[in-house]
């Protein structure tokens, strides 16, 4: 296996076995999975899926991944117009880390499909599990797009400046001062003429 490969793998059954962990503690409360603490985790049902029903959420996650990206690119195409640099910086950040967690997921969508293929639930629930981990992450992006908060680079119109002049300052020129006591010829040096 390529070094490149075999860290991605390393990284993702890291993840995988964090989420799995995460569902191993849970309970099932009515349709959602509630976690010890009592937040929902957001893997409901995932244990109890066939490797061709995981297939087919993975798509809906996909799709709805698809969505918030183009509702985060539309946001951006508002804040360009709107000339709203900062609005417009963190939208591309968050595009960008879109992007990327949704070409994580469609490679783990193909590797899920491989594995419902050769019907593998093991190495199936894996990869939906990661699959699920990279959909909660662009829920979370999408929730932070819509945060950005930006601000006009600079006032457009017309602008005035208002002077206050302080009436204890002295009102003579420091310029028409005598130069008495002043001796503004410099003396030559003698090295000069030489």
């Amino acid at each position: 296996m390529e070094p490149a490969r075999l860290v991605r793998f390393a990284a993702a059954l890291l993840l995988s076995s964090g989420a799995v962990v995460g569902v191993a503690s849970a309970q099932q409360v009515g349709d959602a999975t509630v976690d010890a603490t009592g937040v929902d985790a957001g893997l409901q049902r995932q244990v109890n899926l066939s490797p061709t029903e995981q297939l087919a959420e993975a798509d809906n996650h996909l799709v709805r991944m698809e969505q918030a990206r183009s509702n985060a690119r539309r946001q951006l195409m508002d804040a360009r117009e709107q000339r709203d640099v900062v609005k417009t910086l963190c939208l591309n950040e968050k595009l960008t880390q879109l992007n990327v967690a949704i070409s994580s997921a469609q490679e783990r969508r193909e590797a899920l499909a491989a594995a419902a293929k050769r019907s593998d639930a093991d190495l199936a629930s894996h990869e939906y599990a990661i699959l699920v981990v990279l959909r909660q992450r662009a829920d979370q992006l999408t929730t932070e797009a819509n945060q950005c908060i930006g601000e006009e680079a600079g006032f457009v119109g017309q602008a005035s400046v208002t002077a206050t002049v302080d009436k204890d300052l002295p009102t003579e020129d420091p310029s028409d001062y005598p130069t008495f006591g002043v001796t503004t010829d410099l003396p030559q040096c003698s090295s000069c003429y030489d």
